[in-house]
């Protein structure tokens, strides 16, 4: 097999192309490129989408968790929970806000924060005295949502805020509620490669608290007023661009086709893979958005070869934790502290993911699999 792409845009955009010419030419002839018409139809379609009062678009993946950290006042001398088995700009955006962030482990099976350590981590931290608790920021990693319930009841009983990183699960559902409504604040990316994504960078945040949205939108225009030179708080330059907006809007049309279609690819390599290798678990009740499919062995580095001599691409996210990288490594407990973090990252391997897969492409990628693993 040659030629298979990990992930293919060239296909979604050959189906969308007419759609998204006259989108972007809609966006030029009327000359509003930033925070336009273009913007708020999208902004209102997002939150009509996943069922929230209010979406906030915004530059970024990494802005749209970095700006409630803003919002909550979050900063020196606060500690906030994050997992470490995760993309560095979860972890990044709390240094950014000048907050210390707290590393917990993760469940081996899904891969997202693990909440018996998370309890113990606050514990501690409170117990230490010298980071004050002050928020959760949990990840939906890979697509699957984390454990929506149990995360609300426990940042409700220790009085923390709640941030969920959806960069990779828009889409998604937690018992028939979708992905941006389970928390109090969720943030996605729009990076090009996302199960909804743009053709540049882009973010946005979804909440049902009129007051954060407010202040978000403040935020994200330079901390600006009722008018745009009077400052009223610090903020950043997080606008999301019409055209980029406009683009959206017409991948938005298609999403829930294209969500199946992801399901369809992962239910072809569960059932081909699944007495051979550990596949993604599912969990009753939750839908994966499938922005990756990520197996682990223990043969990986064997595996990627042989499937990359067949002509299929693969990749691991993530190699290292993030308590291991060399700027986070004042906040972390050092190699052994998260032993299950440590173990997965030499055994994820992700296999190619995405809507445009066909059938058979995916059957012959899983049997390649099933051939590189014997």
């Amino acid at each position: 097999m040659s030629g298979v792409p990990f992930v293919d845009l060239k296909a979604q955009y050959a189906r969308l192309k007419p759609q998204i010419a006259e989108a972007i030419q809609d966006v030029l002839d009327g000359g509003r490129y930033i925070l336009g018409p273009a913007v708020a139809k999208l902004e209102s379609e997002l939150a009509e989408y996943c069922g929230a009062a209010h979406a906030i678009s915004c530059s970024s993946g990494t802005d749209a968790i970095f700006m409630p950290l803003l919002a909550y006042e979050v900063g020196p001398g606060d500690a906030v929970f994050v997992p470490s088995f995760t993309f560095t700009a979860t972890a990044e955006a709390i240094l950014l806000a000048g907050a210390s962030p707290v590393f917990v482990d993760v469940e081996a099976d899904s891969f997202n924060i693990d909440l018996a350590d998370l309890a113990q981590k606050i514990s501690e931290t409170r117990a230490g005295g010298k980071l004050t608790p002050k928020a959760i920021l949990a990840v939906d990693l890979f697509g699957l949502p984390a454990d929506w319930s149990g995360l609300n009841t426990l940042a409700e009983r220790e009085g923390l805020h709640l941030i969920s990183d959806a960069a990779q699960s828009f889409g998604g559902a937690y018992h028939n509620k979708r992905v941006g409504s389970l928390a109090p604040v969720s943030g996605t990316s729009f990076f090009p490669a996302k199960p909804l994504g743009c053709y540049g960078d882009g973010g946005a945040i979804t909440t049902d608290d009129d007051g954060l949205a407010e202040l978000l939108k403040s935020i994200r225009v330079h901390g600006a007023g009722a008018d745009r030179y009077e400052v009223v708080r610090i903020g950043i330059n997080g606008r999301l661009d019409s055209i980029q907006a406009a683009i959206l809007s017409v991948k938005l049309s298609v999403f829930d086709d294209e969500l199946e279609a992801r399901e369809r690819v992962a239910q072809i390599y569960d059932e081909e893979l699944k007495d051979v290798v550990a596949t993604p678990k599912r969990i009753e009740g939750l839908r994966s958005a499938w922005a990756q499919y990520t197996i682990k062995t223990d043969k990986r580095a064997a595996v990627q070869e042989k499937l990359g001599a067949a002509g299929i691409p693969t990749m691991i996210y993530y190699p290292k934790p993030m308590h291991l990288q060399v700027p986070y490594l004042p906040y972390g407990g050092g190699e052994g502290s998260l032993p299950v973090s440590e173990a997965i990252c030499h055994q994820v391997m992700s296999l190619p993911m995405h809507p445009y897969l066909s059938d058979d492409d995916a059957r012959r990628i899983a049997a390649a699999t099933r051939d590189a693993l014997a």
